[in-house]
């Protein structure tokens, strides 16, 4: 993949926001994770065992779309990875919202996809607590997340906080954003671009 960038980051931690405001920052273009458009996702919600797998397989599908069109930029960077994908899936199979036989067929699909792709050039991690996460959540009002409980939010943490600690692959750079206002703030925004910039930059990208 050609000098693509992945935000990645738990529900509420502001990877959409984040993501187009780095992307402006750096004048090159930006994907967006296709939540909009999954006809699954609201019903996952109120029915985890009945929707998990065709949820995590629509999100699948759409990332190979989005991860092709990626390649034919120098430069661009992804709302979430395609391990942030896996993460969703493993934890559901964690909490008993699929199968042992649906999560084995989502593997399946996910490891081909993997063998056949290069990895993302660098990856940024938004570390978020939980609490702080699910604040983000009810202001933004999504109808569908609203009405989850904090143990599925606080699950999903741990699965990320597990993986990026311990993943090597690709380079992360770890951001913690619970005392940052990004969007909002002019000083924070700039201290998050200096430090994209300048890992970048260590990087020669």
């Amino acid at each position: 993949m050609k000098n693509v960038i992945c935000i990645e980051g738990v529900v509420g931690a502001g990877k959409t926001t984040l993501g187009e405001l780095l992307a402006k920052e750096l004048d090159i273009e930006f994907f967006q994770e296709p939540y909009i458009d999954n006809p699954f996702l609201d019903k996952f919600y109120s029915n985890k065992e009945r929707y998990s797998l065709l949820s995590q397989m629509y999100f699948l599908n759409k990332r190979i779309d989005i991860i092709e069109e990626a390649a034919t930029y120098d430069g661009c960077i992804m709302d979430r990875s395609i391990y942030g994908d896996f993460l969703f899936a493993k934890m559901h199979l964690k909490n008993g919202y699929m199968t042992e036989e649906e999560f084995s067929l989502y593997k399946s699909f996910w490891e081909k996809l993997i063998s056949a792709r290069k990895n993302p050039k660098l990856i940024i991690y938004l570390e978020i607590d939980v609490d702080n996460a699910i604040k983000k959540i009810v202001e933004r009002g999504r109808d569908f997340e609203l009405g989850v409980e904090r143990g599925y939010w606080n699950s999903l943490n741990e699965e990320y906080c597990d993986f990026f600690n311990n993943y090597t692959d690709t380079v992360v750079l770890k951001i913690n954003i619970d005392n940052m206002d990004i969007r909002d703030n002019p000083e924070d925004r700039k201290l998050f671009f200096d430090t994209v910039k300048s890992k970048l930059k260590e990087l020669n990208l």
